[in-house]
């Protein structure tokens, strides 16, 4: 229970940065797609996402063997914290997208690592990859038509 506690954390933490840099008025006023999802969607998805995040992270840790992935882990999550400051607190919208690209990479080889030790937890974070996908496609989409960001 400890163990899941700490990766919970780390996900709250990520999360907190959703409740800091809101998407206000800038974002509201910026051109979007019409696939874009309704602003309810996102903390909805986000909180299963988180959980599964940190369940699946629990069930490695259990395991010899687990240093790369549990370091890839880590190394998402920090992505994962710093794009919602960058892209909603910085109105940066083209670093965000460099920051969501990797962001997803991290992700693809944490559920490759995580293969490796526990296909049950690398199943847990394709939902994340799916919505990474969408959030990736989305960010590119509102920089494309927001060149100057605004």
């Amino acid at each position: 229970m400890t163990t899941f506690l700490g990766f919970l954390g780390a996900c709250i933490t990520a999360a907190a940065t959703g409740m800091i840099f809101q998407p206000g008025v800038w974002y509201r006023n910026l051109r979007k797609p019409t696939w874009t999802p309704p602003a309810w969607v996102f903390p909805v998805v986000w909180t299963i996402l988180y959980l599964l995040m940190a369940l699946a992270a629990t069930r490695v840790a259990a395991l010899p063997g687990n240093g790369t992935a549990l370091a890839l882990w880590a190394f998402q999550i920090a992505l994962n914290t710093l794009w919602t400051p960058v892209f909603f607190g910085g109105h940066h919208i083209r670093a965000g997208l460099v920051v969501i690209v990797l962001l997803w990479l991290a992700v693809a080889l944490t559920i490759l690592a995580f293969w490796a030790l526990d296909w049950i937890a690398a199943l847990m974070l394709v939902p994340y990859l799916v919505w990474l996908s969408l959030a990736t496609a989305l960010n590119f989409t509102i920089w494309r038509a927001n060149p100057t960001g605004s």
